[in-house]
Order: structure tokens, then C-alpha cells, then sequence
């Protein structure tokens, strides 16, 4: 009779368990439908108003297909397996139309009722069509809602720890400009130039280590390694592979006539070229290590926590093209996405390369050299 009740006990957990699990996949399924139908909105309402942009009619058509996909996962018509990679891969190609739509000029802009309010439908049709790759990955992953729930919160705290770095560098640039305009009178251009990038790395350094405190990590949280034979092949194969990759988009922007923002760094070199001086080492000595140590060795790794090793790659560069924004904010919205895509891909390289490695030395140099040469360059044409 004892082993009869264990029995039945288990019966009833594993049922409750298995319904748990049930109604978790539910509500992601719930939460991938909801955002599938108002990316086909967000896409078809300005091609209904007679917008002429086959983009546009591209965002829509994959947008209709993970919404039917979520729907045939709902109703037990589709596995997970392949529900979730087709639902994943439609919002790809959602973002990359609307993207693309964007970059052209068509926004589908449309007025709130009572609010006077102005949004874009197609940039609407852009960023849900993120969270639709993001639900697909989720469900073909087999994560509960809880487990949506607890990567969502992280991805936002991890993109307010980004958007603090910045915040920081401002209030570092206060600081440091105030002493040195009393001392100095007013600064130069390379004058400004100095404090900017000691700004920079009292910002960003002061997050990473704050942070690092806050979550009660020691210096041994930083991942640093004596250099040797292995740090230079990765580093040499890294920069390659970024020049291929920027040469190779250059390539593929200009075909399509995708246009690119303007840095405002480069802006201010090409202006005065005299401001090399400090860029070039600055962007080895300070940029390359000081971003790296933040959206690399302390929010990509600490991404490991709730998600996959790839994943985290993923949605770290997520963060890091978010707070590269406002260095192309002068830029019209299309620009700036291409501007930011690119972005992206470059810190997808970096986030693999310092995930595999676990030196934060090699994407350091990697990504200090890039943009060194880059800066170089601008002097020779």
C-alpha cells in the first residue's frame, strides 16, 4: 500500500510537471503570435496605403509566415524543431526587409489618434521582428515562459548596464574638462581630443569595475593572459576576418545601394587630420581594451549565466550596436541601422573570438588595431 501511493505521487508530479511545462510553452507560443501579427500590421498597413517599397511586401509576406508558423505550433501542427527555426529565420528576414525598407527611405509613418504622437510602422515592423527571432530561438530551444521571462530581464539589465557605460563617459568628460578648462583656459581641438578618450576609459572602466562590485567579483572576473604564440594567431586570424568581413559588406552595401552613416570621430579626423595623433593610439590603448573589458568580459560573460554560450554572443552584440547609436545620431534612421548591422556583425566575430579564447586580451588588440587602421587610412587618401 506504501508503494502504491509513492506510486501514484509520482504519477501526479510528473503530470503536474509535464502541465507546467505545457502551459510554459504555451505562453511563449501566446507572446510569438502576438508579436508575428503585429509585425504583418506594423508591414501591411502602410502597403494596403499604397506604398511602393517590394521590401516592404517582403516584411510582410515572412511576417505572415511566422505568424501561420506560431499558429500551427499552437495548434500541434508543427514540432518545435521546425516551428521554432522557420518562425526564427521569418524574422530574420522581417528586420532584414523592413531594414532594408527603412534604409531606403519608406517609413510608413502614421499619427496616434489623440496623441498627435508620430511612429513609423515599418521601424515598429523592424524592432518586433527582433523579438520574433528571439521567441523562435526560445521555442525551438524549449524554454518556459519563466525561462523567456529570466533571459528578457537580463538582456534589459545587461543593455542598462551598456547604456550606463555611456552615460558615464559623459559625466567623466564633466569632470575631467572642468579642472583642465581652469588650468589650461580653453582646449584645443587635440586638447579635447585627450580628454575625450581619458573620459572614455574613466567611463566605461568605472561601470565595469562597479559592476563587477555590485555582483561581488574580484579581479579574478578578468579574463587576461600572458601573451603568447596562440594570442597572436588569434589576433592575426581576427583581423583578418574583420577586414574581410567590412571589405566584403562594403561590397555588398554598395550593390544594393544600402548607405552607411558617418562616425562622428571620423567626421572630426577628416576635418583635421592633426587629431590622428591622439585617435590612432588612443583607439589601441583605450578603446579596444576599455569597450572590450565591458561588453565583453563583463556583459557577454555574464550572459553566460541564463544563456547559451552563443547566445550570449548574440545578444551582447545586441547591446553593443544599441550604444553605438548616438555616434551616428547626425544620420537619417536608415543610415544609422545600416551603420549599426555592420557594427553588429564586427562585435559577432569579437564575441566568438573572446568565447573562445576566454582572454580578453585577443579581442582587445583585435579591436583596437581594426579601428587604428581604419583611423590610419583616413590619412593616406
Amino acid at each position: 500500500m506504501h508503494i502504491s501511493l509513492e506510486a501514484n505521487a509520482s504519477v501526479m508530479t510528473a503530470t503536474g510537471q509535464s502541465d507546467d511545462a505545457t502551459l510554459g510553452s504555451d505562453i511563449v507560443l501566446a507572446v510569438g503570435l502576438s508579436l508575428s501579427a503585429t509585425t504583418l500590421a506594423a508591414a501591411a498597413v502602410p502597403v494596403r496605403r499604397g506604398v511602393d517599397e517590394p521590401a516592404l511586401w517582403l516584411a510582410a509576406g515572412f511576417a505572415l509566415l511566422a505568424t501561420v508558423t506560431f499558429l500551427s505550433r499552437r495548434r500541434g501542427f508543427l514540432e518545435r524543431r521546425i516551428g521554432g527555426p522557420v518562425a526564427a529565420g521569418s524574422g530574420v528576414l522581417v528586420v532584414l526587409s523592413a531594414g532594408y525598407a527603412i534604409n531606403r527611405g519608406v517609413l510608413g509613418s502614421v499619427v496616434l489618434p489623440g496623441l498627435e504622437w508620430s511612429i513609423s510602422l515599418v521601424f515598429t515592423a523592424f524592432l518586433v521582428g527582433a523579438g520574433i527571432v528571439a521567441v523562435g530561438v526560445a521555442d525551438y530551444a524549449g524554454f518556459s515562459s519563466h525561462g523567456l521571462k529570466r533571459r528578457t530581464v537580463q538582456f534589459l539589465e545587461m543593455l542598462a548596464v551598456g547604456s550606463i557605460g555611456l552615460i558615464a563617459m559623459f559625466i567623466a568628460q564633466v569632470l575631467l574638462a572642468s579642472p583642465a578648462i581652469a588650468l589650461l583656459g580653453s582646449l584645443s581641438e587635440l586638447q579635447s581630443m585627450v580628454v575625450t578618450y581619458l573620459s572614455f576609459a574613466l567611463g566605461l572602466g568605472s561601470v565595469a569595475f562597479g559592476y563587477l562590485r555590485f555582483r561581488g567579483y574580484d579581479l579574478s572576473y578578468i579574463d587576461l593572459e600572458v601573451p603568447t604564440v596562440r594570442t597572436v594567431l588569434w589576433t592575426v586570424g581576427g583581423l583578418i576576418v574583420l577586414f574581410g568581413i567590412l571589405v566584403g559588406a562594403s561590397f555588398l552595401m554598395a550593390a544594393t545601394g544600402v548607405e552607411t552613416a558617418g562616425h562622428g570621430t571620423v567626421e572630426e579626423a577628416e576635418q583635421n587630420p592633426e587629431l590622428l595623433v591622439v585617435i590612432v593610439p588612443a583607439m589601441i590603448l583605450i578603446v579596444g581594451p576599455f569597450e572590450e573589458l565591458l561588453y565583453r568580459n563583463v556583459i557577454q560573460k555574464s550572459l553566460y549565466e541564463t544563456f547559451s554560450r552563443y547566445g550570449a554572443v548574440v545578444v551582447g552584440s545586441v547591446v553593443f550596436a544599441f550604444v553605438h547609436v548616438l555616434a551616428y545620431a547626425t544620420a537619417g534612421p536608415g543610415q544609422v541601422l545600416a551603420s549599426l548591422t555592420m557594427i553588429f556583425a564586427l562585435s559577432l566575430v569579437l564575441g566568438v573570438i573572446y568565447e573562445r579564447t576566454e582572454d580578453l586580451l585577443v579581442p582587445a588588440l583585435i579591436h583596437g588595431v581594426f579601428n587604428a587602421v581604419q583611423f590610419s587610412m583616413l590619412y593616406f587618401v
